[in-house]
């Protein structure tokens, strides 16, 4: 019957499909190509603090984290603390008409930020990180021109968040290869110096008694 013949058609189709991608997979494999991973990290525990209160950058780091290390909510439970100091979005007139029509946006993503321990110890001072996109904008298709931007910012802030786990990566390393710092002349032990001999005065009045028994002293 016909819509056997059809459904049989789609059947093949469909295995057919699914032996071109498995071809393809294997062709990847073969020539070392393999998906981006996200870089190793030391910690297993970050908070963020600082950032603007609807921003999706956290998010975006979250997204970016390998699956060993997850996001607390205090710095006192983590092992390193994301600061932002700087957190926003910029959209901006690129291009426009005479007539006061936009034609180009310029959308624009900053974050500064620290990373510390708990304690306050820094680990990567102030950093700077900078996305920018210019996007094409027409009145008739403003619906879709959100869409664009929308997926636009989600691009640049992932582009951003892995960034960031890389120089977190970075630091982790360069802190590990750093000495240990020196010991403090003060924390020296009492024993490696002689204490200096107390002073005591003879008591007032006595001065002349106090000459006259130094000879005698001197020839016991």
């Amino acid at each position: 019957m016909w819509w056997s013949e059809r459904v049989a058609a789609r059947l093949l189709s469909s295995r057919r499909g699914a032996l071109v991608a498995l071809l393809a997979a294997a062709s990847l494999a073969g020539c070392g190509f393999e998906l981006r991973q996200p870089p190793q990290l030391p910690y297993q525990r970050i908070a963020l603090t600082g950032f603007a209160r609807h921003s999706e950058m956290p998010e975006a780091v979250r997204l970016a984290l390998p699956s060993g290390t997850k996001i607390v909510d205090s710095p006192a439970q983590a092992q390193v603390v994301l600061a932002a100091m700087e957190d926003k979005l910029e959209r901006t007139v690129a291009a426009s008409t005479s007539a006061g029509q936009v034609r180009e946006f310029r959308l624009r993503v900053l974050l500064k930020f620290r990373l510390t321990r708990p304690d306050g110890t820094v680990l990567l001072g102030d950093t700077e990180l900078e996305q920018s996109r210019d996007m094409s904008y027409t009145e008739t298709a403003a619906l879709a021109k959100q869409t664009e931007e929308a997926t636009l910012l989600h691009d640049m802030r992932a582009d951003m968040a892995r960034q960031l786990l890389r120089m977190l990566s970075a630091s982790a390393e360069l802190a590990a290869r750093l000495p240990a710092p020196a010991a403090s002349a003060a924390s020296a032990p009492e024993a490696a110096s002689a204490p200096e001999p107390a002073f005591v005065p003879a008591p007032a009045g006595n001065w002349g008694a106090a000459a006259a028994s130094a000879p005698a002293s001197a020839a016991r």
